[in-house]
């Protein structure tokens, strides 16, 4: 959907890069619909404008570019959404959500990378390295704490 992608961009991402005084000057996305769309009415479009950046666009069925994309979907589906969804019986989508936070935060952060760029590390050892940083803002939201009292109000 146009709109969560955009909701995405606009609450996660950018947040993260300007939290590190990093200017995003361009996204490259595929062609999918949720990021292409008449320029003057399309959400994530429309952001892009908004935000001065730049939007480029993969060449389709080009692995070069695609390839990065492809293996994290796969590593999503196959790490992440496969696994839980045969354990866990997901009703609202905020479920879904924190499983997912809860991956990206051990794929960023835990997993090591065996790729040619990473060479063993995680992307956020990656990041800091280049950055000459010793810490990173959060990656993605901590996971929301409840208390006692409101799990048995969920539950009743």
């Amino acid at each position: 959907m146009p709109v969560t992608a955009a909701d995405t961009l606009y609450e996660r991402v950018l947040p993260f890069y300007e939290a590190l005084d990093v200017p995003v000057q361009a996204i490259l996305t595929d062609n999918g619909r949720e990021f292409c769309g008449k320029p003057d009415s399309h959400p994530y479009e429309l952001l892009l404008a908004m935000e001065g950046i730049e939007h480029r666009t993969t060449k389709i069925a080009t692995p070069r570019t695609n390839g990065f994309v492809e293996r994290m979907n796969r590593t999503l589906l196959d790490a992440c959404s496969c696994i839980a969804g045969r354990q866990t019986w997901y009703t609202p989508p905020a479920e879904i959500q924190r499983d997912l936070d809860t991956f990206l935060r051990y794929y960023n952060l835990e997993r090591s990378h065996q790729g040619y760029r990473l060479k063993g590390r995680t992307p956020a050892q990656a990041l800091r390295e280049a950055l000459k940083r010793k810490t990173l803002p959060p990656i993605v939201p901590e996971p929301e704490q409840t208390t006692e009292n409101e799990a048995e109000k969920l539950i009743a």
